[in-house]
């Protein structure tokens, strides 16, 4: 087992949750948490540990993203008009590595942030290896030629585990998506319940 795969199943039991509806997870046998005092039964969570809960989450499910990195979106978030927890779904959704992941260029997030980074992707024709690159509406993101028959790329397109939500336009035959709308918290097919208004919270307090 690799250090990341390692590293994402940590993260699933930690949360206690299978966070990218994953069949490999192992949450999906033990819903206790890793280590030694995993089985103890879980407290009953103040409203600061379901806050700090709902972060994790958020936070872990987009390949956990640094502290600063996350903390940097949500300020920006809190900086734009309307609804803060719904722009902040918003800023994460844009990411590079999001879009790739979600128009099943790849099979994880966390493959999709290196795949992005050893340059295999371009936007608007250009490549990008920055995996928080944010798109806009309207970009056309695309899998580079020598990289299209990557056997991690043709599986990922294929597999039937999860589908390609509808704010993003994908041609697998050409390895080719438009990001066409940024989406709001309905629109995202997250496996689990995630509540950003508690991330409001928690970085409100």
């Amino acid at each position: 087992m690799t250090k990341r795969i390692h590293a994402k199943h940590k993260i699933d039991r930690r949360l206690g949750e299978n966070i990218w509806g994953r069949p490999k997870s192992p949450q999906n046998k033990r819903e206790y948490g890793p280590g030694e005092h995993g089985q103890r039964r879980r407290g009953k969570l103040s409203d600061y540990g379901q806050q700090l809960r709902a972060k994790q989450k958020l936070k872990g499910y987009y390949g956990n993203i640094t502290e600063k990195q996350f903390k940097s979106i949500y300020h920006e978030a809190s900086r734009l008009r309307g609804d803060t927890s719904e722009k902040l779904i918003g800023l994460l959704e844009r990411r590079l590595d999001a879009i790739v992941y979600r128009a099943k260029f790849v099979p994880t997030v966390f493959a999709a942030r290196q795949f992005v980074s050893h340059g295999h992707v371009k936007v608007n024709g250009k490549r990008v290896t920055i995996p928080s690159y944010r798109c806009r509406e309207g970009d056309v993101i695309e899998v580079r030629d020598k990289s299209k028959d990557q056997g991690m790329v043709l599986e990922a397109a294929q597999s039937s585990e999860r589908d390609v939500p509808d704010y993003i336009d994908v041609d697998h035959g050409k390895m080719v998506a438009k990001f066409t709308r940024t989406p709001t918290l309905t629109d995202v097919p997250y496996p689990v319940i995630m509540e950003p208004n508690l991330v409001i919270e928690f970085y409100s307090r």
